[in-house]
Order: C-alpha cells, then sequence, then structure tokens
C-alpha cells in the first residue's frame, strides 16, 4: 500500500479561476486535478491563492477565496477541510484534505490599496478560507512589500513589515520560497527583533547548492527554516532542480537530509496550469517521473533503496503533518 502523501503548494485555484471552463478533474489540464490526486495516495493538498503585482491583484484573490469555499461544499464526497479534526482523524481519511494559502500579498493589497482596505481584504479573505497555511510576501517581481526571487537588492519594505506585524500571532507561517534573499534576511530579522510569534517555511523550493537558481535557497536559509521547525516543500519544476538531469530532483531530496532536515523536507510540487505560458524554453516543466501527481506511489518506490522507511515516511507526510498539527492544535 502506498504512503498518503502531503503536498504543500499547486496552482489549481488559480486555473480555475482565469481559464474559461476550467474542471478540476480534467487530467489532461493540469498535474494537480483531482483525479491524479487520488491516484498519488494525496490525503491533503495546499491551494495557493496566486496572484501577481496588478491593480487587478485584489480581485483575484477575493474570486480565489471564493472558489476554495465553493470546492468544499460543492466536491465534499471528494475534499474535506484540512483542520485541526481532519489531522486528529489522519488514518481514517478517505478524502483529500485541502487548504488555503496566500502566494504573493499583492492579493491582500495592490500598490494603491489603503491600510485599511488591506485589513478588510485580509480578514475576508481569511474568514472564507477558516485559515491559511502559509503567506508569501512576493512572488517573483517587487511588490509594497518587498523584493521577489528576481530582484536584487530589494528588501524588506515599511509595508511588509505592518503585515508581518497583523499576521503574527495568528499561527499563519510565512513563507520565503519567492523571496529575495535580501527579504528572506529582513523577515527574520524583523520576526527576532519585535519578538512575534510566526513560524517559517519554504512551501516549494529546492536548493542552490544543487542547482544555482535565485529561486532556490541558500543553506544558510534552509538550515534557519529546519532551525525554527518549519518545513521546506522540494519543487518539481525542471528549472528549479537542473533542466537537462531528471535525477536531480533525489539530489536535492537527498540534501535537505544532509543538511539536517531530516524532519522539515517534505513535497512542494509546484502544479499549475502550463499551456498559456509564454516561454517555450520551459516546456516540458515537469520530467516525466513527476509529470503529475499520480506519481508519488512510483517516486517514493525508487527511493527505497536511498532511504530508510522512516525517512520515507517522513517526506511523504509526516513532516508537514507534525508541523501542521503543532500549529493547529
Amino acid at each position: 500500500m502506498s504512503l498518503p502523501i502531503i503536498d504543500t503548494h499547486c496552482d489549481l485555484l488559480s486555473y480555475l479561476a482565469k481559464i474559461p471552463s476550467a474542471n478540476p478533474y480534467e487530467k489532461g489540464e493540469i498535474a494537480c486535478a483531482i483525479p491524479w490526486l487520488q491516484e498519488g495516495n494525496v490525503r491533503m493538498q495546499i491551494l495557493a491563492i496566486y496572484t501577481d503585482v496588478r491593480p487587478e491583484s485584489m480581485d483575484l484573490a477575493k474570486r480565489q477565496a471564493q472558489i476554495f469555499s465553493e470546492l468544499l461544499e460543492k466536491l465534499e464526497s471528494d475534499l474535506a477541510f484540512a483542520d485541526a479534526e481532519f489531522l486528529e482523524n489522519w488514518d481514517k481519511q478517505n478524502r483529500i484534505g485541502i487548504k488555503a494559502a496566500v502566494e504573493n500579498a499583492a492579493g491582500f493589497g495592490n500598490e494603491d490599496a489603503s491600510w485599511g482596505e488591506i485589513y478588510k481584504q485580509f480578514d475576508a479573505i481569511l474568514e472564507k478560507v477558516t485559515s491559511l497555511a502559509y503567506i508569501s510576501l512576493t512572488h517573483h517581481t517587487e511588490n509594497r512589500f518587498g523584493g521577489g526571487n528576481y530582484t536584487k537588492g530589494i528588501g524588506l519594505k515599511d509595508d511588509g513589515k505592518k503585515l508581518l506585524d497583523y499576521m503574527a500571532g495568528r499561527r499563519i507561517p510565512i513563507d520565503l520560497s519567492h523571496t529575495s534573499d535580501m527579504l528572506a534576511e529582513g523577515i527574520l530579522t524583523h520576526i527576532d527583533g519585535n519578538k512575534l510569534d510566526i513560524p517559517v517555511i519554504a512551501s516549494h523550493s529546492n536548493f542552490r547548492e544543487i542547482w544555482n537558481h535565485p529561486r532556490n535557497l541558500t543553506n544558510e536559509f534552509a538550515k534557519e527554516i529546519i532551525h525554527r521547525g518549519g518545513i521546506i516543500g522540494v519543487n518539481f519544476l525542471r528549472a528549479f532542480l537542473d533542466p537537462e538531469v531528471p535525477e536531480r530532483l533525489f539530489d536535492h531530496i537527498f540534501h535537505g537530509f544532509q543538511i539536517g532536515g531530516e524532519k522539515s523536507i517534505c513535497f512542494g510540487a509546484d502544479y499549475f496550469y502550463t499551456k498559456d505560458f509564454g516561454d517555450p524554453s520551459r516546456i516540458p516543466f515537469y520530467f516525466p517521473l513527476v509529470e503529475n501527481a499520480g506519481k508519488y506511489p512510483s517516486l517514493l518506490k525508487s527511493m527505497e533503496d536511498k532511504l530508510s522507511a522512516e525517512n520515507l515516511e517522513d517526506l511523504a507526510y509526516r513532516n508537514a503533518f507534525e508541523f501542521y498539527r503543532k500549529i493547529q492544535s
């Protein structure tokens, strides 16, 4: 019997919000379609509310929060809310537990929004989805909160500090997956300097030591997440693994264990709708061994001779399970 899986990042919500006639059951459209999740024995999937930096970003985020709520309502035979009770009864579950996250705080506030509007948007989204698995301040680019992973020399801005202050004590983790190095440093410094109660994770990131890409974590930040009891979800996108070498995925996973992440490393596949992507050099986005969420059982089987049974179980679900059980209790 295959192990259950927790995956900490996919973009099913933005697909459903932006693509006409989008269908969460259409396996040919998106690699995290519900049938793929079922085939891969994914028992918990975190769904990102993704926006880029545009005037309409707040409306798009609100729409995705509504879609998350509707998925639970309409698909209750297949999906459940991954709350504390779901985790408490983990072994009895036969549905996929879902939890929302925010990828890019532009969804809380576009560049012109007042702080009254930002607080109202934050509260409305949180109420609609009940709880958030994490928040990323940025995506690839800069916004009012800080610098994204493709920006240089831009760290944590005053608005970013204000948002962190508003997050504090709500048990919502901050996600370092899309930060510039300066932003990651600024976030950690602000949390520590103000003694803020904010867990720190990287929901879908690999390791720069293995593949030198600004989207990947330095050892310094990876070890800091591990030290703080956070989790690091390994990303399946070719561009962040090594576009030419499928086996590099294993190198990233093993590196996570080697730097002390035995209880932190997990999966953050980053499956998203790729058919409208403009850069042909990125195609195919995923290597065949992880081209959809149905591949988890064969992926784990291919590591049986490289990792202990305990390590495989930790990677598959237990590390993420224990992290969320702890912060939701």
